[in-house]
């Protein structure tokens, strides 16, 4: 047995273990027993997801498990990839949960089906038959919605995100289920194998991959199907958005990577227009949202929708190059795809437990109620300026390696053949940037207003820092942010790899060349002369205030006096130019509500002014099926009645109708 083997087996193993004791112990050790064997499970999964990068395999036939086709396991190179980085967010995630969990979040069920979710997340990756990735996929769909509700005795919003993200996460798994048994069926087998050297009628073969797309598609998160996702995460448990949103959301990623060009062979070249356009919008709207969030971990589930989008476009500009014979540049596209997937699974863990600790220190996530917490929490304050740097498209942030690369196979992708590259590809990188734009703006919003200057409420001048198992679970996640935004050739030659594709330094194709006109860029050096350069203007602007007699003057102040906490920038000023540039967009919502005294129509009691800017796409697209599903319920409800003959009649109608449908299509 290999060492990719023997991980897998190890994180089985550990989970289950952890899982089993959980339900035994008391409470306090069994959010030790849960953390321990999460992060175990975790740490097999990056064992056994590095072995498989550097070229071993892991090959399990377990007949038995299930019936009629059993249970098989496969773990190649892009399989590996996507276990090692799932493991690798666990390992963080378990060890901040240990000292996160509290009121429901230490109840049995939640703390033995912690590991379990991990264990399901690192297996969907390594099933080598349409059952056994189905049986993964259930899995992790089931556990993490019961995680997702730990705390659904505590707030009613809980209940309401649980029922979305179970709606959605069926319906995807049901188009996932009929794209992959028709598959199956034409195939004549459900193995990885024989869906393979399988040959499917055109037609079929794009029906499969649109069933596939639209359930892989709802996983990630991408838009219109993006709903359950700022629904979910304001009301998870942050460790488990973390899991979430850092883990599960890319094994959408690998769904379509793995059917698209694996199974079904890369396909017609509108396949992967439709992708590159699902994730450009996708990038673009969930920016766009997240600008305009005032809520911390809402304005994470937005930036997921980003990532992934930009994701998602990277698959699309692969598959379309390739379709167009661009074979350099499409890989080069999909090691950006997969390198912008690692990153993102750095910064958005990073990110979703540093909210966490804001939420655990002050009770809220709210923006516009939070401040001042630069001193009060200074770790936390540090570690999520990192998170926030890393996921801007800036250097040295962790998004802006990736995103450059994209980038780079964008223009190295521009003299491929075809009206359609020629008119993707710049529109691609247009969107591309605007999303970069956007996301600093992001992030700049979420550290500054949430964590600078004066706090604005009561819960943000009590805040205190995180314990020590937060605090280190949090470092982990800011170690791996560091690694590929400083040195990304000592991850690229891994994701070029399991891209099939090579070292894309090694194939001098990170540089670009426009005409003449070439450009590099070294992550190391840009943030060594950001470093120098900003301790350039410090040690100057002290050493010219040590020179000068310091003399204390107020500020102007308009004469109204020193400023307080209410006069500050918040999270909802600071969006409101972008909000303006983009009012045809999201068109916000206002609503002024006028309060008059009793006594006399003519005098003011109060005036409350609400404004809120709604997601327009859910509006649009299901508003309306939800309007119907409730006209049907209430339907349902008129024609139970109770009559016994009622009903007679009505099973007597349903056989007719029966019987006369099977005499018209007989």
């Amino acid at each position: 047995m290999n060492l990719a083997a023997t991980g897998l087996g190890t994180a089985v193993a550990s989970g289950t273990a952890a899982a089993l004791v959980s339900l035994v112990t008391p409470a306090k050790a069994r959010t030790l027993v849960s953390g321990i064997g999460t992060m175990l499970a975790g740490a097999a999964g990056v064992v056994a997801g590095a072995a498989a990068l550097a070229g071993q395999t892991a090959h399990a036939s377990l007949p038995w498990l299930l019936p009629l086709s059993g249970f098989s396991l496969d773990l190649d190179r892009m399989g590996g990839l996507f276990t090692a980085v799932t493991g690798g967010v666990a390992i963080a995630a378990g060890l901040y949960g240990i000292g996160y969990a509290r009121n429901g979040l230490r109840a049995r069920t939640v703390q033995a089906v912690q590991p379990l979710f991990v264990v399901a997340m690192l297996f969907v990756p390594a099933a080598a038959s349409v059952g056994a990735f189905l049986v993964c996929w259930e899995l992790m769909a089931v556990t993490s919605l019961v995680l997702l509700l730990a705390e659904h005795r505590l707030r009613p919003a809980v209940a309401s995100a649980g029922r979305w993200y179970a709606v959605m996460t069926h319906l995807g798994f049901v188009t996932v289920l009929i794209g992959l048994l028709w598959f199956a069926a034409l195939a004549g087998g459900d193995s990885f194998a024989a869906l393979r050297a399988a040959s499917p009628p055109p037609a079929a073969a794009s029906a499969i991959f649109l069933l596939v797309l639209a359930g892989f598609g709802s996983k990630a998160g991408i838009v219109p199907l993006h709903a359950w996702l700022p629904r979910a995460h304001p009301e998870a448990p942050s460790h488990v958005s973390a899991l979430m949103s850092a883990a599960m959301v890319n094994l959408g990623a690998y769904g379509v990577l793995r059917v698209g060009f694996d199974l079904l062979g890369g396909g017609p070249r509108w396949w992967w227009v439709v992708v590159l356009a699902l994730g450009a919008g996708s990038a673009g709207y969930g920016i766009l949202q997240a600008v305009m969030a005032s809520d911390l971990k809402r304005l994470l589930g937005y930036s997921t929708t980003e990532n992934l989008g930009l994701v998602f476009a990277g698959i699309g500009a692969a598959g379309l190059l390739a379709s167009s014979g661009a074979r350099v540049a499409a890989g080069l596209a999909l090691a950006a795809a997969l390198l912008h997937t690692v990153g993102h699974a750095a910064f958005k863990t990073l990110l979703f437990l540093a909210a966490g600790s804001v939420v655990h220190a002050t009770g809220t996530g709210d923006l516009d109620a939070l401040g001042g917490l630069r001193t009060r929490m200074p770790w936390t304050t540090g570690l999520f300026g990192l998170g926030a740097l890393a996921a801007s498209a800036l250097p040295p942030g962790t998004a802006f390696v990736s995103e450059w690369l994209l980038l780079q196979a964008l223009v190295h992708g521009l003299p491929a053949a075809g009206v359609v590259t020629a008119v993707a590809m710049p529109l691609t990188m247009a969107a591309v940037a605007l999303t970069a734009g956007l996301a600093v703006a992001t992030f700049v919003k979420a550290f500054g207003i949430g964590f600078l200057a004066k706090p604005r409420g009561a819960a943000a001048e009590r805040a205190h820092e995180s314990p020590a198992s937060m605090l280190v679970g949090m470092g982990l996640a800011a170690v791996a942010c560091v690694v590929p935004a400083l040195f990304p050739t000592l991850v690229l030659p891994a994701i070029g790899a399991a891209a099939g594709f090579g070292d894309p330094a090694a194939r001098d194709l990170l540089t670009v060349r426009l005409n003449g006109v070439a450009g590099t860029v070294s992550p190391l050096l840009i943030t060594g002369g950001l470093l120098g350069g900003a301790l350039f203007v410090v040690a100057a602007v002290r050493m010219l205030a040590s020179n000068r007699a310091r003399r204390e003057a107020r500020l102007w102040d308009c004469g109204g006096g020193p400023a307080t906490a209410r006069a500050e920038y918040t999270a909802t000023s600071f969006a409101e130019p972008l909000q303006r540039v983009f009012d045809n967009v999201v068109r916000p919502e206002t609503d002024v509500d006028v309060g008059h005294y009793d006594e006399a129509r003519y005098l003011v009691r109060q005036v409350a002014y609400r404004r809120e800017v709604p997601d327009r796409i859910e509006r649009v697209l299901y508003r309306p099926v939800l309007a119907a599903i409730a006209t049907w319920g209430r339907t349902g409800r008129r024609l139970a009645t109770g009559s016994v003959h009622r009903y007679l009649g009505y099973g007597f109608s349903a056989v007719v109708f029966a019987l006369i449908l099977l005499a018209v299509t007989r």
